[in-house]
């Protein structure tokens, strides 16, 4: 199928590579907002309609699909307006185009599955950085169907030099890539189509958070530092902040060795600020006893998000001790890095007399790979009781935003 295609609906730095399949392996990384995974989408697209194609599409984990990946992909057929001639099994995660050509989602979570998919002619492993070298070179080996113009493609923003990508793509010594392998930076200036509101908020990152503004408005592998989380300690009245914000509460569960923790926090999704004026720190609660002094502190009507691996307190603190808008937190794979970049995206400010939070603030840090010296992107498992809190309190937030975002619009 031939489809009349307009130069103006590409970004002018992928352009010049759309029909190009003269590379085994095919990199797209850079900055956010950079419009890398929404040309892979359109270059994938318009190959699979030239000839019969069995794409293989793979993240980490494969429940990341559904909002990601899949959804691109349906963003990329509505654009190109040929969804409804495409038959698309949203319970198996595959869609069939009209020439027969197939695209298959799986995770690296499941590998045993992907070694029973036949006839791979491409390959795009979205967020490679989750990934790993082993990864793949098993996926690699899977791509030898008997057609032309076999292709692996990657899409990432660029994190910690520590991730295997820095190397496998070559970027000490660019000179050094190989000549099957193609590789193309861009940033959120080559993305033509991108609303000034998102370049505000990737610009706000200069201050909030240089080295993210280095990766993902820059687009430059960066060494992370040391401690997590940037926040200042500031006198305020958190009433105040509620005119223009939203009141978020989470909780993480403890006991013996680590303390029930909760945090109460306003967020200013518009100005990107959060505001912690309240928390809760002690080991040795029984559930009666956090409960009290959940009411002490005067938040027992309010929505609580709190850790899902203990339903036995979360049932007990709302039928039997007055909490009644307790209720579970998500998680899933990748889900603290997620939440982690999430907060990052806010300037912190924390009232004196949260002496908890301003320790865990402190000392929460990424761990350090002990052969290179780079921070990796994974953080310690300690002075994280908080932090752990943070995250599912802010869930209230972040949720539905999760849901509605448009990645494919804005190019991540």
């Amino acid at each position: 199928m031939e489809l009349k295609l307009d130069p103006q609906i590409f970004n002018d730095a992928y352009l010049p590579y759309l029909f190009d399949y003269s590379h085994r392996y095919e990199c797209y990384y850079g900055g956010a907002g950079s419009g890398k995974s929404h040309f892979v989408w359109q270059k994938l697209v318009l190959k699979a309609l030239k000839s019969k194609r069995k794409i293989l599409v793979v993240r980490k984990v494969g429940n990341t699909h559904r909002d990601s990946t899949f959804q691109m992909l349906k963003d990329t057929l509505s654009f190109f307006k040929i969804y409804d001639q495409c038959k698309v099994n949203k319970t198996d995660m595959t869609i069939e185009l009209m020439n027969g050509s197939i695209f298959i989602f799986k995770g690296m979570d499941d590998d045993q599955k992907i070694k029973s998919i036949a006839n791979i002619t491409d390959i795009f492993y979205e967020e490679v950085t989750e990934g790993a070298l082993d990864e793949v070179s098993q996926l690699d080996l899977r791509l030898r169907a008997k057609v032309d113009n076999l292709q692996m493609y990657f899409a990432f923003n660029p994190v910690s030099k520590d991730n295997f990508v820095y190397k496998y793509f070559h970027r000490d010594d660019p000179d050094t890539t190989p000549s099957n392998m193609f590789v193309l930076k861009t940033t959120f200036k080559d993305n033509k189509f991108l609303p000034q509101s998102y370049i505000d908020s990737l610009m706000a990152m200069k201050d909030s958070n240089p080295i993210y503004y280095k990766i993902y408005v820059e687009g430059d592998f960066a060494t992370l530092d040391k401690l997590i989380f940037a926040y200042e300690i500031k006198d305020f009245d958190w009433r105040e902040k509620l005119k223009t914000g939203i009141a978020c509460f989470g909780m993480d569960f403890g006991y013996t060795n680590d303390p029930a923790a909760f945090s109460a926090f306003v967020v200013n999704e518009d100005q990107r600020e959060i505001w912690i004026f309240d928390e809760i720190y002690k080991k040795g609660l029984l559930n009666n006893q956090l409960a009290a002094e959940i009411i002490y502190h005067g938040f027992q009507k309010e929505v609580i998000t709190a850790d899902c691996q203990d339903q036995q307190s979360i049932d007990e603190l709302r039928t039997q001790y007055g909490i009644s808008r307790i209720k579970r937190s998500w998680k899933g794979k990748g889900s603290v890095l997620q939440g982690i970049q999430y907060i990052q995206q806010f300037k912190i400010y924390v009232l004196p007399s949260c002496e908890n939070h301003i320790m865990e603030f402190s000392n929460y840090s990424w761990k350090k790979n002990k052969q290179t010296g780079e921070y990796t992107n994974e953080p310690i498992d300690k002075f994280n009781h908080l932090m752990d809190a943070m995250r599912y309190g802010i869930q209230k937030v972040r949720k539905g935003k999760v849901k509605t975002l448009n990645k494919a619009v804005l190019g991540l």
